[in-house]
Order: C-alpha cells, then sequence, then structure tokens
C-alpha cells in the first residue's frame, strides 16, 4: 500500500538557501531558553490573580480574562503568524516578534488597570504567536535528521519546567510587587533577544510564498487539504484536550480529596513536574529505538493504564509517584507528536507549528470546561482521569484510522 507524499504546495520551485550550520547542541539550548521564557510568561499571571483583581478592583469572576486574554491573542494569531512566517526568513520573524513579546511584557508591568492589562496581555500572546512556532519550523531544518527528536526534547523541556515552576515563580517574584514578574521576564527576554541575535542562523522562507489574505488561505487549503496532516492534527488536538483536562484540576484534586493549601499544591506540581523533564530531556534515547510511530503508539498507551491507576492511589506520595510517571511518559510522546507532524511539510512548517499549538489552546480551553464538571460531580478523580483516557484511545485511533500504524510506518 502506498503512502502519502508530505505536504508540498513548490513543486517545480528553485530551492531556498541552505542556513548556516550550527551545532546541535547550540539549536537545543536556544529552543529551551525560547520556550522557557515563552512558556513561564504564559504561566506567570495565575498566581498573581487575587493580587490583580485587588489592585485593580474588579470582581474575581471576570479577573481570569488576564489569564484568557493572552491564550486568546496566541490561538488567534498563531494560525496567521504560521503562513506568514513559511514566506519570509524565520531569524527575523523570531526576533520581531521577540521584540514586541519584550514590550508587552514589559507595559504590563506599567499597566495602570484592568483594561490596559487586557490590553497588554492579548498583544504579548500576539506576540508570542510569532516566536514559538519558528522554533518547531526551525528544528528539524538546523539539526540532522537523527538529531530532531532530541532537539525538540530540549525544546519541551524548557515549555515543560516554565509550566510547572511559572506558579510558584509568579509568586515569590510578586512578594515584592506585582509589577516585579512582567518586568523581570521583560529582561530575561531581553538577553534571549541578544543570544538570538547572535547564535540563530538566517532560514529563508518559502520561494513565491505571500502574506496576503488569499496567500494564507491558500496554504491552508494545501496543509489540511492534503495527506494525513490533517488527521494528525486532530489526533494531536483530541490528545491535548484530554492532556490538559486531567493537568488543569490536579490541584484541584491534591485540595480536595489530600487536604493539600495553596502552598503545598505548588510544591506538589513541581515534583510532578520534574518527571516530565526527565522524559523531555532522555526520552530521545528510547525514541530512537522504537521509532516515531512505535513510540507514539506505546508512549500514548502507557500514559492511559497510568491513568487508570491514578484514582486508586491510597495516599498523596503514591499519587504523585504515578502522576510523575505519567509525565515523564508525557515528556518523551510530546517532541514524538511534533516530530510526526513536522515530517508531513517541507514549506509550511511555520503553518503546521501554528495550528498544533493553536491545537494545544484549544485543548486546554475544551478540557478546563469539562474537567470542572466531572471533578465536582464525578467521586475522587475518576471522572477526570476517564475523559483523559478516552481522548487517549481516540488520539490513537484516529492516528490508526490515517495509517499510522501500518508496519512500513511503524519501521520507519
Amino acid at each position: 500500500m502506498t503512502t502519502t507524499s508530505p505536504v508540498s504546495s513548490t513543486a517545480g520551485a528553485k530551492p531556498a538557501q541552505p542556513p548556516a550550520a550550527r551545532s546541535s547542541r547550540t539549536v537545543a539550548f536556544l529552543a529551551f531558553a525560547t520556550m522557557f521564557v515563552i512558556g513561564t510568561d504564559t504561566f506567570l499571571v495565575a498566581p498573581l490573580l487575587p493580587t490583580l483583581t485587588d489592585a485593580f478592583d474588579v470582581s474575581p469572576d471576570i479577573s481570569g480574562w488576564m489569564v484568557s486574554a493572552y491564550a486568546l491573542g496566541y490561538a488567534v494569531f498563531a494560525l496567521i503568524a504560521g503562513p506568514i512566517s513559511d514566506g519570509r526568513d524565520r531569524r527575523r520573524v523570531l526576533l520581531t516578534g521577540l521584540t514586541g513579546f519584550i514590550v508587552m511584557t514589559a507595559l504590563c508591568g506599567f499597566a495602570q488597570g484592568f483594561w490596559t492589562m487586557i490590553l497588554f496581555r492579548f498583544l504579548a500572546g500576539v506576540s508570542a504567536a510569532f516566536v514559538s512556532p519558528q522554533i518547531w519550523a526551525s528544528i528539524p531544518v538546523l539539526v540532522k535528521p537523527q538529531e530532531i527528536v532530541r532537539t525538540m526534547g530540549f525544546a519541551t523541556a524548557g515549555l515543560s519546567i516554565a509550566q510547572f515552576a511559572g506558579i510558584p515563580l509568579g509568586s515569590w517574584l510578586a512578594a515584592g510587587s506585582w509589577h516585579l514578574p512582567f518586568w523581570c521576564i521583560g529582561g530575561l527576554s531581553v538577553a534571549l533577544w541578544v543570544l538570538l541575535a547572535r547564535l540563530f542562523p538566517s532560514i529563508p522562507g518559502r520561494p513565491g510564498a505571500g502574506s496576503g489574505a488569499k496567500a494564507i488561505v491558500g496554504t491552508y487549503k494545501t496543509v489540511l487539504g492534503t495527506g494525513r496532516l490533517r488527521w494528525y492534527l486532530l489526533g494531536y488536538l483530541v490528545f491535548q484536550t484530554g492532556n490538559f483536562e486531567a493537568i488543569s484540576f490536579l490541584g484541584s484534586w491534591f485540595t480536595k480529596d489530600f487536604g493539600l493549601n495553596v502552598a503545598s499544591v505548588g510544591t506538589a506540581m513541581m515534583a510532578v513536574g520534574a518527571g516530565n523533564v526527565i522524559g523531555s530531556l532522555f526520552g530521545s534515547r528510547l525514541v530512537a529505538r522504537l521509532g516515531l510511530y512505535r513510540s507514539l503508539l506505546t508512549g500514548v498507551l502507557t500514559m492511559a493504564v497510568l491513568y487508570c491507576l491514578v484514582p486508586l492511589a491510597p495516599n498523596l506520595p503514591v499519587a504523585l509517584a504515578l502522576l510523575a510517571l505519567v509525565m515523564m511518559t508525557g515528556g518523551c510522546v510530546f517532541p514524538v507528536f511534533m516530530s510526526i507532524l513536522q515530517s508531513q511539510t517541507e514549506t509550511a512548517r511555520g503553518t503546521v507549528s501554528s495550528l498544533s499549538n493553536s491545537a494545544m489552546y484549544v485543548g486546554t480551553t475544551v478540557g478546563g470546561a469539562v474537567g470542572g464538571v466531572l471533578l465536582a460531580n464525578v467521586p475522587g478523580f475518576w471522572g477526570v482521569a476517564g475523559f483523559t483516557v478516552a481522548a487517549y484511545l481516540v488520539s490513537l485511533c484516529v492516528y490508526a484510522v490515517a495509517g499510522a500504524f501500518r508496519k512500513q510506518e511503524a519501521q520507519a
């Protein structure tokens, strides 16, 4: 049976000049640093909400928009940033987006009211949408094929550390003033900009690509209308919906069933997150042995089995150990997802990265809405875990229907 060829909309086009060579260690370090900075800013506001609610004199039921504004700006503009970046030098897009991110994050520290904070957080999310996809799209171009999963693992580790350290970091910095976290992230972003300007190579865009509405629509028609990519994106969306549905309510479960206070929940989440970091950094060796598709199948099934065991945990240490194993496996699986998605195209990697990031945010939103209902109405963690397991299995079914686990793919 024949396999579908990678997405390509530039048949016959003159190939772009290859980027200057960089060692995989340099690329891995830059990817880690970029995803850590962007990720930390994403999760920074959550612990500041009570303080910001009082400072801006708004009701708690609308204060959450200071978190959602960033995610909304990112999710919407990532869909535009992808096709635009595919037609331009990725280094230039990366540095331009990071410049906007620096300015808007710093301005958050100067916000004088609720609506100015909403505006600056939204624009910071818009700027970040032009940064992260360039990292994922550049890795397959800058490193050798056998180094792709490992390098993506370092990027995932940066995001993982940010995800589980952002809340306590924001709390510690805000002990002096709520302005300080934004200014610190802004200053850290300046240092990152200097590093990227010195070390990140030029990566020419796709020849003949445009940036108008017609060109953007054409890019999406090519990406979503050809081959397996649209099914792989759907499977990834389903996976992340279940994944973040569980992650979003771990802290609530710790409080509900184990009586942890806010500070203890933060410590517990960092312990769980350590597993994700370990898997991200060291999982590439296992993936190299199994191959991408076998690793995906094995990893997601392992996570499903572990989530079946989590609600049975008799005490907090056992629950944390099981969840750390889940996150360790997830740290191995996430780079595999990204590698498979990126391998489906050579000409629209920025668009694929943007779509995958948008899918992650959509999954987070849907999972957050569903998880709260399940945690409140189903005993223990059974409802949340059951939804996650179901989402994992449906995701694998989507990949299977698309032909991901056929013999010739599994051996690739």
